[in-house]
């Protein structure tokens, strides 16, 4: 029988306090490798935190370009024990590995627009939305996330993202990989069908190139996060329309792109 699937576990250590060594149990992140095979085929091996992973699984096959809708997928099981996520596609075209890994530049209205891999070029959309919200919405969003970041505060191996409204946190996932935690987002969305038109994502991770790729795959407008972002996520994330607050702190923020959609009341 597998076990429960926990995004931590416990490792017994020798922690120094500045005075004397002291031998406890401590908390840990939980690590494991997962394989997806497509039709008995091996297709990616991805490095995560065990829960939540059919939507991690489902999330990630939109994110790669693999399915659009959840209805695509005829078959998902997993066999954690081993590793494995068993997926059939309905209507699977030969899968083309080098395609997935190849990389890509292309540009866009003019613009220069870098992508790493050529599949983010057929899956990371402009995004259009007239969501806006305030400032003081964008310190209570990222607090929740916080308050709701349990098992990072145990361990702090784990990011955390959430899928939100203006008003509340509707749902969060965490893992060790930002972008595994983004998967899982995207994944429930498209289990339950939820529209993005009208949702943001908060997270708790640097902003990098391949979470505003995977903000703009998703379909959200709005990105925030206590962190920082880099260069190549801002010149993508200015392009696809995508507004990135940054450094949520305190009573501080930072607007970085499409300013507009952040109100000042």
């Amino acid at each position: 029988m597998e076990h429960e699937p926990s995004s931590t576990t416990t490792w017994r250590i020798h922690r120094y306090n500045g005075a004397e060594m002291l031998e406890q149990e401590d908390v840990i992140a939980a690590e494991a490798p997962l394989t997806i095979k497509i039709d008995g085929e091996e297709f990616a091996t991805l490095v995560c935190t065990p829960t939540d992973v059919i939507d991690l699984v489902t999330g990630f096959l939109a994110a790669e370009g693999l399915i659009r809708f959840v209805d695509q997928i005829e078959t998902l099981t997993l066999e954690m024990d081993r590793g494995f996520a068993h997926v059939k596609l309905r209507h699977l075209h030969q899968l083309n590995h080098a395609m997935v890994s190849k990389r890509f530049i292309g540009s866009c209205c003019g613009k220069s627009r870098q992508f790493y891999f050529h599949n983010d070029a057929q899956t990371a959309k402009t995004v259009r939305t007239s969501l806006q919200i305030s400032i003081h919405q964008c310190f209570q969003l990222m607090r929740e996330l916080q308050e709701q970041s349990d098992d990072f505060k145990a361990t702090g191996g784990l990011h955390n993202a959430a899928l939100c409204t203006a008003d509340k946190l509707l749902l969060s996932r965490a893992d060790i990989g930002r972008h595994n935690a983004l998967d899982k987002i995207y994944g429930h969305m498209l289990r339950h069908r939820l529209p993005a038109r009208d949702k943001l994502i908060a997270f708790s991770g640097r902003v990098s190139s391949e979470v505003a790729l995977k903000a703009a795959k998703i379909g959200v407008g709005i990105l925030l996060s206590k962190s920082a972002p880099t260069d190549l996520a801002l010149r993508l994330a200015d392009d696809l329309g995508i507004t990135v607050v940054g450094f949520i702190r305190k009573d501080q923020l930072t607007v970085y792109t499409h300013p507009e959609r952040i109100l000042e009341v």
